[in-house]
């Protein structure tokens, strides 16, 4: 996915001068074609994220459009009230890219890792949310925050678990997009890293629906209250903490205009417990695949005779 940010924003830059990037002492190799093709629109703002912030706020008040990219950690956490205050409230159009979220900085501790970006950005005003599962998504995410006249907050995740889709889809900004069409008790609503979990483990539930959400401010409530009515339950999948992200939001819909059974997966109220590898930190949250079959079977099985049949016994395959 950084990858075809890279490119996404070269070609941006390219067509138009005023969209200028900074960065915090980031991404070198990443942007060196960047520096060559646009050598005048590039900005290393150093080890300096909160001064950073309110200089794209300053070159978008006069009319440029500045892209902030850095670890999730820092452009999003650290530079929180900058962002609050110097862009949010001015309602000025910053798009900040915040790389390695959730756990996959994994040894680095929880300096770096960022499961909790979502959750504080959800509450500031003007912001618009996306969290693209693949390239295809990331091209088509980063052209819808060049579109908005406000604020936007691309999350990356892990970039390297290959394609969800073939093709750039289409979605316009709120929307889900539908991988699996399906009938069946339960569906599964993902986001970023965990999209493709969500597909696989969705094999083992006949007629289960798969959605990708890219989008996660603003929601479309149209499509949650859609996918309540036409399920029985739903699951939510987000490498992110439980609090305030992708399960919290649909809650909120569902609660409010189609009240329906949910189980909320994502990352356990609490730090990690130690350093380790991308996939061991998934398993010590509970993220691994056998974990989350585990925890769809409790869910179903608490719910038998209230609102699902019993599902025959997944087949987990083993995760890679």
């Amino acid at each position: 996915m950084r990858d075809a940010f890279a490119k996404a924003l070269i070609h941006a830059a390219v067509a138009d001068e005023r969209v200028v990037l900074l960065t915090g002492d980031h991404g070198y190799s990443l942007f060196d074609e960047f520096r060559r093709a646009c050598p005048r629109q590039y900005i290393n703002a150093g080890v300096a994220e909160q001064n950073m912030v309110g200089v794209a706020a300053g070159l978008a008040k006069a009319g440029l459009r500045p892209v902030v990219y850095g670890l999730s950690a820092f452009v999003a956490v650290r530079v929180l009230e900058q962002i609050k205050l110097d862009v949010c409230y001015e309602q000025l159009p910053v798009v900040f890219v915040g790389d390695g979220a959730g756990v996959v900085y994994s040894t680095l501790g929880a300096s770096h890792q960022c499961t909790e970006d979502i959750a504080v950005l959800r509450a500031l005003p003007h912001m618009v949310l996306l969290s693209p599962a693949d390239a295809w998504e990331m091209t088509a995410c980063f052209e819808l925050t060049l579109m908005a006249d406000g604020p936007a907050y691309i999350r990356i995740g892990k970039s390297d678990l290959g394609n969800i889709h073939t093709c750039r889809p289409n979605f316009c900004c709120g929307e889900l997009v539908r991988l699996r069409e399906g009938r069946g008790p339960l569906a599964w609503i993902a986001t970023g890293s965990m999209v493709q979990t969500a597909l696989r483990l969705a094999r083992g539930w006949p007629g289960s629906s798969v959605w990708s959400a890219p989008c996660l401010k603003p929601l479309h409530e149209e499509s949650i209250v859609d996918i309540s009515r036409r399920h029985q339950a739903i699951i939510t999948l987000e490498e992110h903490s439980i609090h305030g992200g992708l399960g919290s939001a649909v809650a909120e819909i569902a609660t409010s205009h189609a009240p329906t059974w949910i189980c909320r997966i994502g990352i356990p109220d609490r730090f990690s417990r130690a350093c380790g590898s991308y996939p061991y930190l998934l398993a010590e949250h509970g993220l691994d695949d056998e974990a989350i079959a585990r925890k769809v079977h409790a869910f179903v099985d608490r719910l038998t005779g209230h609102a699902l049949r019993e599902p025959h016994r997944m087949t987990v395959p083993e995760y890679a």
